[in-house]
């Protein structure tokens, strides 16, 4: 395969002539409310950004530490990775209840195991019992996760899809922020254990309002025309995309490039399930790119950080937990305004540009990552940590360009609606196993060989720069069901599911008086 297929809008972005001008994400009071909801569910990432953070920083806590007898090495990686091998264990169910009983059910039910099992973490009065509700943590995540990400991207305005889904990912960082944070402030309470329960109990405040707001969240369209509740899908659309006027162009146009899409899915996949993602050449490809990119997330040395910073930091010589710490705190603010602003960009700049440029990044400053900490393990000259610690910043700034915003948002878009739920199970089933490796291997593999274990990840971020280059295809400019369409017969089921919907949308605008609205006409 080439460097990619180019998709570009115009004459794909069909939906573009039928949005309202004068309709913005701050003028419109419904979509101020819908944006509210979505808020709600993008909260979903940040309470997994909570826990890597907060297991990150306890690292560096007395308390922690001393209650339980100073894990490390396996046990010290088995206390990181338990909540990805809960992951694990839910993957199985979890594509069934979002397509089964709904995003927002699944959601729900993700929230409230949660919620238990913070509540289990934070008594936990052993090691084992701090491991169980990790556990659980995990089980319950892989729910919300699953639905939350797919909901946001299905509900969406069309013209802030792409920016609202890439946000999605972003926000992992604001949970990371308060629990890096929460554990600075808390870790002055040095001769109580309160100073790692306290963190561990604010985990669970997101899943508590996701259990009583959910339910005010509109259902997403998609999965409600598959129910075959066509008119409860245009009702959310109307509701939320036109002021309520079901008779809009933009509402039919969605609707039937929606119901084009489920039809033109069913006739190319009759039995829909794990086996379609591999019976067809288009399907095939959309799985390849996802799983590389998942593993990638994972993989391209920002794991060494995300779970180990201690660890780092202790190899340039900053051993106090309090510096520790406040490094953390500054790194995930550092983090957060990077994703976001990067999120803003997706539409304006593309997916491959960010994704490679992202890379280049990335393998520049880890290298230089790499030198400085050996040279200053050679000379502990303190300029060469405080160099270590400058091209940190710059790496997480190069990362947070794609691999932030990016992988959940791309994955959910290049993915047919009946596929969506098990190619995105697979795509966070990636990331578990990738998470497990790192977590598990990470910490032996620093205490035998220190940096030299750097040079693997400069060696692998180089193989990522080149299946990036070759394989990665860009959808900017496009719909939900034409990105999806893309990767089927490349142009041919896009322009078939978008002149259905036009036609649809068009044969509205003609029965309209040519004064109702300039915007319609251009139908």
């Amino acid at each position: 395969m080439g460097a990619g297929a180019v998709a570009v809008s115009g004459s794909h972005a069909g939906y573009h002539n039928l949005i309202d001008p004068n309709r913005r994400w701050y003028n419109n009071r419904r979509l101020i409310a819908l944006h509210g909801w979505i808020f709600l569910l993008l909260i979903t990432s940040s309470t997994n950004g909570y826990d890597g953070s907060m297991m990150n920083a306890l690292q560096s806590e007395a308390t922690w530490n001393a209650y339980f007898n100073h894990p490390h090495g396996g046990k010290l990686g088995l206390l990181n990775a338990i909540q990805n091998i809960g992951s694990l264990a839910a993957y199985p169910f979890a594509p069934y209840l979002s397509d089964g009983i709904g995003r927002r059910r699944t959601v729900a039910l993700g929230a409230f195991i949660m919620l238990i099992a913070t509540a289990i973490q934070t008594a936990a009065r052993s090691v084992g019992m701090f491991i169980g509700a990790r556990f659980l943590i995990g089980f319950g995540l892989t729910f919300a996760a699953n639905a939350a990400p797919m909901l946001v991207t299905e509900v969406s305005y069309p013209l802030y899809r792409a920016t609202l889904t890439s946000m999605y990912n972003s926000l992992w960082y604001s949970g990371a922020i308060i629990a890096a944070w929460s554990t600075f402030g808390t870790e002055y309470m040095r001769h109580s254990t309160w100073s790692w329960r306290l963190p561990s109990l604010f985990q669970g405040l997101p899943s508590l309002a996701q259990i009583f707001l959910i339910w005010f969240v509109p259902e997403s369209p998609r999965w409600l025309v598959n129910k075959g509740r066509d008119a409860e899908a245009i009702q959310v659309l109307a509701y939320y995309h036109a002021d309520g006027n079901d008779q809009d162009p933009l509402v039919i146009y969605e609707y039937e490039e929606i119901r084009a899409a489920l039809e033109l899915d069913r006739a190319a996949n009759t039995n829909v399930g794990w086996k379609s993602l591999f019976t067809t050449p288009g399907n095939r490809r959309r799985l390849r790119i996802i799983v590389a990119i998942a593993w990638f997330s994972q993989w391209s040395g920002n794991g060494l950080v995300s779970y180990y910073l201690t660890k780092v930091l202790n190899n340039i010589g900053i051993t106090s937990p309090t510096i520790q710490l406040l490094i953390n705190g500054i790194l995930q603010i550092w983090n957060l305004c990077w994703a976001i602003y990067a999120s803003t960009l997706v539409e304006r700049v593309g997916r491959r540009t960010l994704f490679l440029t992202s890379t280049t990044g990335m393998l520049l400053f880890f290298t230089l990552q790499t030198i400085m900490t050996a040279r200053y393990l050679d000379t502990l000259n303190e300029q060469y940590g405080h160099a270590v610690i400058a091209f940190i910043f710059l790496f997480y700034a190069s990362y947070d360009l794609a691999f932030t915003p990016l992988i959940v948002s791309y994955t959910v878009e290049i993915l047919p609606y009946p596929l969506r739920a098990k190619g995105f199970t697979i795509f966070n089933f990636t990331i578990s196993c990738a998470l497990i490796f790192n977590q598990y291997i990470n910490p032996i593999a620093l205490d035998h060989i220190s940096w030299k274990y750097y040079i693997v990840y400069c060696c692998w971020l180089a193989f990522e720069w080149v299946f990036l280059y070759f394989f990665i295809v860009e959808t900017k400019g496009l719909s939900l069901e034409e990105t999806a369409a893309l990767f089927d017969g490349e142009d041919v089921a896009t322009e078939k599911i978008q002149q259905h919907a036009i036609r649809q949308a068009g044969a509205v605008v003609d029965e309209k008086d040519s004064a109702s609205a300039d915007f319609h006409d251009k139908a």
